[in-house]
């Protein structure tokens, strides 16, 4: 099923369900190659991220996404935070259920976002903090990488994983999280891209992202402006900056229950010699 930018603008005047009911649900599967120095064999990693668990993103809809994601055979998995949208949508055993499919088949590493817990997630109707999120994601078997980092071999290259707090939870504690990076290549995780301003002196050369749901409603003639980032250079797909890498994953999820022209996303991922 594949649709050009016209014919999806001819389908939304002809059913205006196409937002609400198509597009949400119809996830894209993308392959990118990131060259990095000091890769030694190549590394695949599925990058998941919003899946925002809610009345609008089912728990099939979330099991159909890591499905897809495991059948590319990824090393090792990244999820870049947004597991629910509010703080009542979260019924942990369900959704344990489901998450820990990934941490069975790979190695899995995780960050927190903006709608897991904190002082921005409390403001609407969130959880005053994260910790049953936090609580989720361990009963799961998924490693959490808040402010800090870990070491690990994957075949023959060996990765350093930084994971940050969320930026507009006010917990991202850069310092803190790079504290025991080491020499080999650093593979950042971190929500929101605009955190990159504040990890630019620390070593790093790719960072993961989600938040933005790659703009979600891309209005023609405006793209991404509403998107919730102020550097709208990075809301979706691989992009330099300087001599690093930046990947925003348009998420799996969404808010609200419309996407249009912005399908979800699964994207493997594979770091390969640069």
């Amino acid at each position: 099923m594949r649709f050009t930018r016209r014919q999806l603008f001819t389908t939304l005047a002809v059913s205006p369900v196409y937002p609400v009911v198509i597009e949400p649900r119809w996830l894209d599967v993308s392959h990118r190659t990131v060259p990095i120095k000091g890769i030694r064999s190549p590394v695949r990693i599925l990058h998941l991220s919003d899946l925002h668990a809610s009345f609008f993103v089912s728990m099939s809809m979330i099991l159909h996404a890591i499905s897809l994601g495991l059948e590319q055979k990824p090393d090792l998995i990244c999820l870049t935070g947004d597991y629910i949208t509010r703080g009542d949508d979260l019924v942990p055993s369900d959704y344990a259920q489901v998450l820990q499919r990934l941490s069975k088949a790979a190695p899995t590493y995780a960050v927190l976002g903006n709608h897991d817990g904190g002082a921005w997630a409390q403001m609407f109707s969130g959880l005053p903090d994260h910790k049953n999120i936090d609580r989720l994601l361990e009963v799961s078997g998924i490693q959490l990488l808040h402010n800090r980092s870990t070491a690990l071999t994957v075949r023959d290259t060996t990765l350093s994983l930084v994971g940050t707090g969320d930026l507009w939870n006010e917990e991202l504690d850069a310092p803190q999280a790079f504290s025991e990076v080491g020499p080999d290549p650093v593979v950042l995780l971190s929500h929101n891209p605009d955190g990159k301003d504040m990890m630019a002196a620390y070593p790093w050369q790719l960072m993961l992202s989600g938040h933005t749901h790659g703009g979600q409603v891309i209005i023609p003639f405006l793209g991404t402006r509403y998107a919730p980032v102020q550097d709208k250079r990075y809301v979706s797909g691989l992009r330099a900056w300087g001599t690093r890498q930046i990947h925003v994953s348009r998420g799996v999820g969404n808010v609200g229950g419309v996407r249009f022209a912005c399908r979800p996303e699964v994207t493997l991922l594979e770091l390969v010699t640069g």
